[in-house]
């Protein structure tokens, strides 16, 4: 049975109901905190998949612009926060924690002064 979301209006909670799609639209919806039927349904995110190629264009796309991002943190922390959406892969914690960093107007040489060990496996692999 699929899952709804519903947000009340008079309450502001949300909230999840189990209908059959024949009882969707039909069967009436009431708020499972406070019983009003003053409700909405609440549209969630979709994940749509890609292809490797589908993401890396999709990840490339407004990066045409490189050359000052060494000079904008926040700007950097975008473009990481994008490509790292586009992946569609786990990242590990300390792309995170540089992303927040960054955002937070830090420079990658002193994000790096700060995390020396960053990298350090990755470094490594490449040898």
């Amino acid at each position: 049975m699929p899952t709804y979301d519903f947000i009340c209006n008079a309450c502001q909670q949300r909230f999840d109901v189990f209908l059959t799609y024949s009882e969707y639209g039909k069967k009436p919806v009431h708020c499972i905190h406070c019983k009003s039927k003053n409700v909405r349904r609440r549209m969630t995110k979709v994940r749509i998949a890609k292809s490797d190629e589908s993401r890396m264009e999709s990840a490339a796309d407004g990066i045409e612009g490189l050359e000052g991002l060494e000079n904008d943190p926040q700007a950097l922390a975008r473009m990481m926060k994008k490509m790292g959406n586009e992946m569609g892969e786990d990242l590990p914690p300390e792309f995170d924690e540089v992303v927040d960093r960054l955002e937070a107007g830090q420079s990658p040489e002193e994000i790096e002064s700060a995390i020396p060990d960053i990298g350090a496996e990755d470094s490594s692999a490449d040898e």
